[in-house]
């Protein structure tokens, strides 16, 4: 597992780390069932705090994309199916609140790829 973080990218250690991991676990260079280093190993490794790691453990696992078995480690979870049902209930929530509102397609759809621009162009 490679990890780097840029300290003048703006965006958090914690996110970069939660970021990084989540996309090699969806590439699938990371595999499932691929073992973690413990949070203070990779903390060291990064020259970060473990408090930074352990963040994004969390939210990595609030997610769905890794699992924590304890005092077994922390390992690279069957995340693709449950990110795709997570995505598209969300997708669906927000088009029946969208209907609800009288918003036309064409402006959900736009607001859409607004929403998602913003997220992706940190």
């Amino acid at each position: 597992m490679t990890l780097k973080i840029h300290i003048d990218d703006g965006a958090a250690p914690y996110e970069q780390v939660r970021a990084q991991i989540s996309g090699q676990a969806r590439s699938g260079t990371l595999p499932v069932g691929y073992r973690l280093p413990t949070v203070r190993g990779l903390a060291e490794s990064l020259g970060l705090a473990p408090n930074t790691v352990a963040k994004a453990y969390r939210a990595l696992e609030a997610d769905g994309v890794i699992e924590t078995r304890g005092r077994n480690g922390t390992f690279v979870a069957a995340a693709g199916s449950a990110a795709a049902r997570e995505l598209a209930a969300a997708a669906q929530t927000f088009a029946s609140r969208a209907r609800r509102l009288g918003v036309p397609e064409d402006e959900a759809s736009a607001a859409v790829r607004d929403a998602l621009r913003a997220a992706f162009e940190r």
